[in-house]
């Protein structure tokens, strides 16, 4: 029997609006290469994505200006 080639950790998993989830993975591949994977779903409908941390540092960056300037115009 073959050992896997890679290890996976449930981070999260959240619940978006009409109906929607992603899932996040933290995938630790056994040469070393670790990934953040994002499993969409959307009824029947899946997608997976895999990135790098680089990618990951710059999508995270970009959806927290975005979070940041949504959330302070509530409060105006």
């Amino acid at each position: 029997m073959t050992e896997p080639r890679e290890t996976t950790t449930e981070l999260g998993e959240h619940i978006l609006p009409f109906g929607r989830r992603v899932r996040l993975l933290d995938v630790d591949y056994h040469n070393g290469l670790h990934m953040l994977r994002m499993i969409w779903r959307e009824g029947k409908r899946i997608t997976q994505v895999d990135a790098d941390p680089e990618t990951v540092a710059a999508l995270g960056s970009d959806l927290l200006d975005w979070a940041h300037k949504h959330t302070s115009s509530k409060d105006n």
